[in-house]
């Protein structure tokens, strides 16, 4: 696992992928969360993990438990809270031996510690795959992952992962863009797999942490009455499409500024059959443009904003056709159910539920009063009738 970037199918000829998008948090982690995940870990059983950018809230690193002030400062608290702050979030794999591999987000690197610096954090665990190590001039989480067969060693499925943001430390600046060279080596090493593969082109998903411009083709305008329309900046009121789309959009996409023409190259090379992404916090839904899948991610993270789409999606291949997969999505309802305890969780640890929360804990709290009152009154009877 340590020395190449390739998986098999299972020795029953699946394969199952788990996407974890946009876990962004700190040291002081949700509990709610880690408690979803692990049920998804333990309900759904991956062969492999991808974390697909914004997997700690970078910026906010130094910030306290509750509040923006910053508990510390400098490169080297930074650092040893960025190793807890990822702990978080791959210590249950590797405590469940499940591997897994990531890309960074827009948070990430945000701070004085290096993408390269946090790329050895990860390959500190036996189970993360070691990404690109060839220190080629590409980024270190711009590299693919091989899948082979559960029994052989002819590639049978590919997985793109791509770098699509980073922090310019010097100008304060964060790009959200694709590299030129990012585009080049990925036609140049769909080339070599398609030789490898007898010439046909080798079948792959595609993952970056921001949507490509192209996912706006998915959308149209609409009126403000309409089934799930969306109030935005750039063209009014809008929806998915619903001939080509299913799931749920909350909030406009935010794309690439750049993507350096890869739509195009994916189109050419003829490999890619879904390009999937995260960073829209409240989106979750899947289309098609021009022959490929494009597939959205909400959020897993409770630290930010977000609604009762958090959760993962799955990907699931047969060897026999791996070609063709199925994908769905699994929320933090389908993961810790619907009762009462599990909303109170939600309620006390996801941002951007304020209005609700308060509501909640107010009834809760009131409904436990209620049945502690029940119960001494109960307890009082019992003992006058002794």
């Amino acid at each position: 696992m340590k020395n190449s970037n390739t998986i098999r199918f299972n020795a029953a000829g699946k394969l199952r992928i788990m996407q974890v998008s946009d876990p962004q948090d700190m040291k002081y982690v949700r509990k709610a969360m880690v408690r979803m995940l692990d049920n998804a870990y333990d309900a759904l059983r991956p062969d492999l993990v991808l974390f697909t950018g914004d997997n700690i809230l970078g910026n906010h690193l130094l910030d306290a438990r509750i509040g923006d002030a910053q508990v510390a400062g400098g490169k080297s608290a930074t650092l040893e809270i960025m190793r807890d702050s990822i702990h978080n979030i791959v210590a249950p794999l590797e405590k469940r031996g499940i591997p897994f591999a990531m890309i960074y987000g827009n948070h990430d690197d945000r701070n004085d510690v290096s993408k390269r610096e946090q790329a050895d954090i990860y390959r500190s665990y036996k189970g993360c795959l070691p990404m690109n190590n060839s220190r080629n001039g590409l980024d270190d989480d711009t590299y693919n992952i091989t899948v082979l067969p559960s029994e052989g060693d002819k590639p049978l499925f590919n997985i793109w992962m791509l770098d699509s943001a980073w922090y310019d430390k010097k100008e304060d600046v964060c790009y959200e863009r694709i590299k030129p060279e990012t585009v080049e080596w990925y036609k140049k090493t769909a080339a070599q797999l398609k030789e490898q593969n007898g010439g046909e082109p080798l079948p792959s998903l595609m993952f970056l942490h921001i949507p490509l411009p192209e996912i706006e083709n998915l959308i149209e305008p609409c009126m403000p009455d309409e089934c799930g329309a969306v109030k935005t900046h750039k063209m009014g009121w809008c929806r998915l499409r619903p001939d080509i789309t299913r799931g749920v959009m909350s909030e406009y996409p935010s794309v690439l500024e750049d993507s350096a023409g890869l739509f195009d190259a994916v189109l050419e090379c003829g490999d890619v059959k879904g390009i999937v992404s995260g960073h829209d916090h409240v989106n979750c839904f899947e289309g098609k443009y021009m022959g490929v899948d494009f597939i959205q991610t909400s959020c897993a993270s409770f630290r930010c904003y977000g609604d009762e789409t958090r959760g993962v999606r799955i990907f699931e291949f047969d060897e026999r056709d791996p070609s063709e997969y199925i994908t769905y999505f699994f929320n933090y309802a389908d993961l810790c159910g619907r009762g009462a305890l599990a909303k109170l969780r939600y309620a006390v640890d996801a941002d951007g539920y304020l209005k609700d929360k308060t509501s909640f804990i107010t009834d809760a709290a009131s409904t436990a009063i209620g049945a502690a009152g029940a119960f001494f009154r109960m307890a009082k009877e019992k003992k006058n009738n002794l």
